[in-house]
Parts: structure tokens; C-alpha cells; sequence
């Protein structure tokens, strides 16, 4: 029977064996690919001293065929929690140098496991995806291992954050677990997400294409939407994920961290007051009016690349973590298409999930009209993100900067959709439509009929103008609370937002409601 040193002396051996991942060879070659091995990234993502390993001692349980084998310690995954910022969180992170990261029954059963804890203990989880994908000489059996975590990202879902990182290949089925989460990050030039990889496509459509091309950051970050964020290094998208957690509760029954700001709450900014165009046709870049209203001009900009013309992010307000949506006036002037429309209603249905109030800054001069966009079902799209609003019981405060025309006006906010604090600012143009168009319905005739046409449709459009297209008839009714200047728009936002800070709110008891997806 084997001593108690002999035991300790057992131990010690088989941690520094499970530290080794798959050998100095294949760290090496992790390295020269540009990237960081599984428990680097970890030390980098966790606070000094934070991390606890779970499970490091589990191995692969199936045939060794095609594995020379191997029963590695931890079975290519490093799971277990620890601290950001103090916090807790749970995470798994993929070692590609065992067996290329590819998932066994014992691998999943150890990321189930963290995600289990997580949701026991309402703690955020935070993925560090580089994997080869299924495991091919376990079967159905690393399949049933990606149907478990699936099962998991969902029963998750709106209870505590998922942040997914991406900082390999991560293709097939895998793909569908960051999906699933809340925000996903990419580094660029050596991570990638395909369903079906470039042989497989070039077969089947006979399209030739590389990984890159495919589902590379620049693609999921600008085209498909699937990403939200592109690093350009590992470093990078590890400090992405906290200042994202940092805007985050730890789960949906806490509220976002409220901390000490030395930008004064009472600040204004005269230099707003000058930021509309006279001429209501030339565009301006709303994120010079963030920039001068958020705490410190920080502002965590998410999705920017994909449907740029709106604006989703987080920020702070007196120091208040708040999410904020915002049209940008500088593309496609503003208007919703598809892609707004989904990338605004997903984000605000993030906020509403975790407790973070939603600033909506507004100027939308409608749907984008085209046939595409009425065949790519604008409709059904644009309804996902009047449905968001609608659903979301967070304190939500609206300020319209300029154009709120037709049914984006409903859709943004507005207070007719649960909108709790409703401003604008004098420029705002609120109605069914713009001038032009309103006049040359509702006049047709009579500008037909003038003896110069032309001036009396600038009369016409003049006088609509001046008795539509202000935000007064709206004060007037009470849609809209207070009419402001511009440059207090910060410290009315900070009030409103403290105003709200105890609102109650609910939605009819129900299992779910059925958002047009």
C-alpha cells in the first residue's frame, strides 16, 4: 500500500501532468499560429490567483482509435470559475493542442457541468471557443455533447450572461452554442464560424473559397451579423468581454453596478445646441451627440459594423450602466431596413433580459422603402423590434433629435409603446411623413391647379412645416414630456434615469409570447 508522500507525491505529478495540455510540440505550434494556448487565455481573462480548475483530471472514456492512445488529462478542455473584477464568473476554454480541441462525451459533460454551476449560483459564463469541432471516433456521443450544451445556452439564456469568444476555427454544430449566447467576439486572422467548411461548399455549389472568406471576423462582423465584436489580437477580445461584463449584472434578478463618475451629472454641452444641420436633408454623425452626453464620452460600441445605420452599445449615465440605441443619421440617413431592425431588437431584448435601462436617441425618417426590403420582409422584421420595446419592462427614456416619421416613430420608444420619459429636442419633426411627401398627397390637386406650380408647393411645404413638423403638437398631447435644448440633455437623461430606478413593471403572465421571428 502505497505512503501518504507517495500519494501527495501522485498528486503533485498527475497536476503538473494535466497543466501539460497536449505537450510542448503542440504548444509551440499554438504559439507560432499566433495564438494563445487554452490556459493563457484564461490568465489573462481572470483576475491574479482567481481561477479554480474543475475536472482536470478527466480523460476521454471512448476507443482509442485514431488517438495514438492518449488519455490526456482534462480531455481538451479547461473548465472551472473564477474573478473579474471581483465577480464571479464560470468558464470553459478549448485547448486546441489536445486532439485539435475536438469535442468528447467527457469534454462536454465538463463544460455542462460549469454551466450548471453557473445557473445554480447566477453567475455570468464565458466560453473560449478554438475546436476542430465533433470528435470523430466518439459518434453520435460527441454529438449528444454539443445537443447537452445547446440545451444548456438556452435554459440560460436571459438568467445570467453568455459571452462567447471565438479564437480558432469553430465550425459544424459547434457554431450553434455561441449563437445561442449573448455577445460573440472574433480575433482576426485566426478565428472563423462556417456550418460547412470551404471543401464541402466548393463540392456541393462548386463555389471556391477559403476559411477567411467564409466565415472569417471581417465577414460575421460586417455581413452576416453573427458576431459582434472583432479583436485584433487574443488580448484584445479577452478585455472586450470585460468591459462588457462590467455593464452586466450578475444574472436577471440583480441590477447592473452603479459606480462613482467624476464627469459632473449636471454637465451640459452648448456645443450640442449647434449639432442639427439647418438644412434637415444634410446628415450628422449621432455619435458626436453620445460622445457628449455619456459619462466621459466612453461609449462600448456594439455590432459596429454590421447595419451601421443604427447605433446599439453600452455606455453610462451618472453611472448608471444604460444600453443605447440610436439611428444614425450619416448612413442610409438613418432609416430602418432588415438589418437594423434585427440588430436593434436582439440588443434591446439583452437589456431587458439583464436590468439595464435602454436610452433610445431617435431620428428616423421611416422604413427604408424597395422592393428587396419588402421581399426580404421588412415587415415581419421591423415588427421584431416594435415587439422588443414593446415587451421590454425596463426604464426606458427617449430623446428625438430630429425626423420621427410614420410608423418609426411607434416603433422607437416611443411613449405609446411603454416609453416611460419622452423628450425632444426643438429640431424634432414629428408626423405621418416629411414635408414634401405630406404636401404633395394631401395638395396634389390644388398645386396642380396653381399658376406656379412650384412656389406654391414651397408655400404649401413652408406652412406644413410650420404647424407639423416641430415636436409641440406632440407636448401638446402629452406623447412627448418636455421639449429641451440640446445641451441638457445630460442631466435630464441622469434624472430621468434616477426617477426610474425603483419602476415596477409587468407583462400578462404567460409561458412565452410569439416574437415574429
Amino acid at each position: 500500500m502505497p505512503t501518504n508522500d507517495e500519494r501527495m507525491r501522485r498528486l503533485e505529478e498527475m497536476r503538473a501532468e494535466s497543466l501539460q495540455g497536449g505537450g510542448a510540440a503542440r504548444i509551440e505550434r499554438q504559439h507560432a499560429a499566433g495564438k494563445l494556448t487554452a490556459r493563457e487565455r484564461l490568465e489573462l481573462l481572470l483576475d491574479a490567483g482567481s481561477f479554480v480548475e474543475l475536472d482536470a483530471f478527466v480523460t476521454h472514456r471512448s476507443s482509442d482509435f485514431g488517438t495514438g492512445e492518449q488519455r490526456i488529462l482534462g480531455d481538451g478542455v479547461v473548465t472551472g470559475h473564477g474573478s473579474i473584477d471581483g465577480r464571479l464568473v464560470f468558464v470553459f476554454s478549448q485547448d486546441f493542442t489536445v486532439f485539435g480541441g475536438s469535442l468528447s462525451e467527457a469534454y462536454a459533460e465538463k463544460i455542462c457541468k460549469v454551466m450548471d454551476l453557473a445557473l445554480k449560483v447566477g453567475a455570468p459564463i464565458v466560453g473560449l471557443n478554438d475546436s476542430g469541432g465533433a470528435r470523430i471516433q466518439e459518434g453520435v456521443a460527441s454529438l449528444g455533447g454539443y445537443a447537452d450544451i445547446f440545451l444548456r445556452n438556452v435554459m440560460a439564456s436571459g438568467v445570467v450572461p453568455q459571452i462567447s469568444v471565438i479564437m480558432g476555427p469553430c465550425a459544424g454544430g459547434a457554431v450553434y452554442s455561441p449563437a445561442i449566447t449573448d455577445f460573440t467576439i472574433m480575433v482576426e486572422g485566426t478565428s472563423y464560424m462556417f456550418v460547412t467548411g470551404p471543401n464541402v461548399v466548393k463540392s456541393v455549389t462548386h463555389e471556391s473559397v477559403d476559411s477567411e472568406a467564409l466565415g472569417g471576423s471581417t465577414v460575421h462582423t460586417t455581413k452576416s451579423g453573427v458576431a459582434h465584436l472583432a479583436a485584433h489580437d487574443e488580448a484584445e477580445a479577452i478585455e472586450a468581454v470585460r468591459r462588457i461584463l462590467a455593464h452586466l449584472p450578475q444574472n436577471n434578478l440583480a441590477q447592473p453596478h452603479v459606480t462613482d463618475t467624476s464627469d459632473p451629472v449636471d454637465r451640459m454641452d452648448p456645443e450640442l445646441d449647434d449639432i442639427i444641420p439647418d438644412d434637415p436633408q444634410l446628415p450628422y454623425d449621432m455619435h458626436d451627440v453620445l460622445s457628449r452626453v455619456v459619462d466621459d464620452g466612453e461609449f462600448l460600441e456594439i455590432q459596429p459594423g454590421w447595419a451601421r445605420n443604427i447605433i446599439i452599445g453600452f455606455a453610462r449615465l451618472g453611472g448608471r450602466s444604460v444600453g443605447i440605441v440610436a439611428q444614425q443619421p450619416a448612413v442610409l440617413a438613418g432609416a430602418l431596413d432588415i438589418d437594423a431592425s434585427i440588430k436593434a431588437a436582439r440588443f434591446v431584448r439583452t437589456c431587458d433580459c439583464f436590468n439595464v435601462p435602454i436610452v433610445t436617441l431617435v431620428d428616423v425618417p421611416g422604413f427604408l422603402p424597395g422592393v428587396a426590403q419588402e421581399h426580404g420582409g421588412i415587415i415581419r422584421h421591423g415588427a421584431k423590434l416594435l415587439y422588443a420595446y414593446c415587451e421590454a419592462t425596463v426604464p426606458k427614456v427617449t430623446v428625438i433629435t430630429r425626423k420621427a416619421y410614420g410608423g418609426a416613430y411607434d416603433v422607437m420608444s416611443s411613449r405609446h409603446v411603454r416609453g416611460d420619459m419622452n423628450f425632444a429636442w426643438p429640431t424634432a419633426e414629428i408626423a405621418v411623413m416629411g414635408a414634401e411627401g405630406a404636401v404633395n398627397v394631401i395638395f396634389k390637386d390644388a398645386i396642380g391647379a396653381a399658376a406656379d406650380p412650384a412656389a406654391e408647393r414651397r408655400r404649401l411645404v413652408a406652412e406644413y412645416e410650420d404647424g407639423f413638423a416641430n415636436p409641440y403638437i406632440a407636448a401638446s398631447r402629452g406623447y412627448v414630456d418636455d421639449v429641451l435644448r440640446p445641451s441638457e440633455t445630460r442631466p435630464r437623461l441622469i434624472r430621468a434615469l434616477e426617477m426610474l430606478a425603483d419602476k415596477r413593471d409587468t407583462n400578462p403572465r404567460k409561458k412565452h409570447g410569439n416574437i415574429p421571428l
